[in-house]
């Protein structure tokens, strides 16, 4: 029988009174949620569901438990507006489970990190540095870079800017380690935090996403999904499913997160390769060395001990022949890099101290103006393996999308001739948690866009910056060119006598400045 139109009427108005009422069940576990992962420490828990999440949902899932993902976790575990935040780290690397001390006297690992002093201030705030003072790291308070032409040097002391060190090497694997164990002291429970697995697929929310069809469901059941739809949907390697308000991508330069989001990139490989290892010397080195050959530069890092760290940039030719050569050649091949290979030491000339006068009254005169140039300690043997790497530069064109933030690599990755990266992608842990924490703390959508655009505005014009100085420097002294070989010895000589030049060098590399020229 046709129904009458008062009927229809009338059938229409209950079925969306119906649904109207399941939405306001949705909206009141919505809020009730949204309560309780905004409320500060100390908050008493909101009135409501005694269960408001279940284990599956999340706050924040951060996929890539490297030095920089941790640093995320760690920063808001640390944070009192965000450390009740359910945050999980999702990493199939079986070195997360490792929480215990590396020892001193063990042979220092290839793969280190220089963290300036802004990133050690960072580190202090979250309470991860007192565990890396207990495991092998070494301060330097000194450096010095210089040509193989031998038209010019530059000597660097924190002395220059009032400081007591320059930066300091710390084995990657400490970094790791120290961070997992304030992790432990801030969650009674850090094995509920890490997922050792992987990610298998995203799924973002959309706009258009169909919740279900109101009277085929109970209203609690369509609530649950009604909340979860507005979620990222996490599929894992080992069968589970996730489900959070923000997904972190810290899983490096080939983001599986980064792609499956659809975020561009740009960037170029270099027509280079970097070989790391470990070498010994007699004596402890306290100093930081960099070099710049036709190939590309070698760094001599300080690791504690009579142990330094080797970065050496060369064609990916050269490094294969130096990765497969004997261990005694390759430490010949190293101090003749660092000593009269590929060209005669610098000196000094009475145009230099001219200079240095000339510019003392702006500033003052810089300590190391004084310092001579000084030959590298040797090497007298090769105690880890030697990797090898290819260089290249990327930057993604966001860093953002709603719901989701990319940190570290995942979000740009720059020449290791300074050895910024790591320190790069650890300010974006700290900017991002710092925004994050803004967001609880007015009541806001930490997966907002609105919110997670501060982030990049924050974090996007000084990575960029810093990459444009890396990439320059590499293109500047790829080239030997008579001409450009002269310009590059002003520079030289212009960082190591112009004193408010130097300064404001030193500052940029520590942290403390937004540009490396006069600020």
């Amino acid at each position: 029988m046709t129904p009458t139109p008062a009927r229809a009427s009338a059938a229409a108005a209950h079925a969306l009174l119906r649904r109207t009422r399941c939405f306001a069940a949705a909206n009141q576990i919505r809020t009730a949620s949204r309560a309780f992962s905004s409320a500060p420490a100390g908050a008493s828990e909101p009135q409501g569901p005694e269960k408001v999440a279940g284990d599956d949902e999340l706050d924040v899932a951060i996929v890539g438990g490297g030095m920089v993902g941790l640093a995320v976790a760690c920063a808001l575990s640390n944070m009192p507006l965000t450390k009740h935040l359910r945050v999980a780290v999702i990493d199939s690397n079986p070195a997360l489970k490792s929480m215990n001390y590396l020892k001193k006297d063990g042979i220092p690992d290839s793969r280190v990190s220089t963290v300036t002093p802004a990133t050690i201030s960072f580190f202090r705030d979250i309470g991860a540095w007192e565990h890396i003072l207990q495991q092998r790291h070494a301060f330097f308070g000194k450096m010095q870079v210089w040509d193989y032409t031998g038209l010019g040097y530059t000597r660097y002391n924190a002395r220059d800017v009032s400081k007591e060190y320059l930066g300091c090497v710390v084995e990657n694997k400490v970094l790791c380690n120290s961070l997992l164990l304030r992790l432990q002291e801030q969650k009674e429970d850090i094995g509920k935090m890490v997922y050792p697995t992987r990610l298998v697929s995203l799924a973002f929310p959309s706009k258009s996403r169909n919740v279900g069809v109101a009277g085929l469901k109970p209203p609690s059941t369509e609530a649950e999904e009604l909340c979860r739809s507005n979620l990222v949907k996490l599929d894992l390697s080992d069968g589970q499913t996730l489900y959070s308000k923000l997904v972190v991508g810290a899983d490096g330069s080939k983001s599986n997160v980064r792609q499956i989001a659809g975020i561009k990139t740009t960037g170029w490989s270099y027509p280079q390769s970097a070989i790391i290892c470990t070498v010994e010397h007699t004596a402890a080195n306290d100093c930081a060395w960099q070099r710049f050959l036709p190939s590309g530069p070698i760094a001599l890092l300080p690791i504690g001990d009579n142990f330094s760290n080797i970065v050496w940039t060369m064609s990916p030719e050269e490094a294969s022949r130096h990765k497969s050569m004997s261990s005694e050649d390759f430490v010949m091949s190293v101090n003749r890099a660092l000593d009269f290979g590929y060209g005669p030491h610098p000196n000094s000339s009475s145009l230099d101290h001219y200079v240095e006068r000339l510019f003392s009254d702006f500033g003052g005169t810089a300590a190391s103006t004084k310092e001579c140039f000084e030959v590298p300690p040797r090497a007298i043997g090769l105690i880890s393996e030697r990797m090898a790497f290819p260089l290249s530069l990327m930057h993604s064109h966001d860093y953002v999308s709603k719901r989701l933030a990319l940190v570290g690599d995942a979000a740009h990755t720059v020449h290791p001739l300074a050895g910024q990266g790591v320190n790069l992608g650890f300010g974006d842990a700290a900017a991002l948690a710092k925004v994050i924490s803004e967001g609880v703390s007015v009541g806001a959508d930490i997966g907002d866009l609105s919110l997670l655009n501060r982030y990049e505005t924050d974090r996007k014009a000084a990575n960029i910056a810093m990459a444009a100085v890396l990439d320059g420097f590499q293109k500047m002294y790829s080239v030997d060119f008579g001409p450009l070989n002269v310009l590059r010895a002003a520079a030289f000589h212009g960082a190591q006598y112009i004193s408010p030049l130097k300064k404001n060098i030193i500052s940029y590399a520590m942290g403390d400045s937004k540009s490396p020229l006069f600020s």
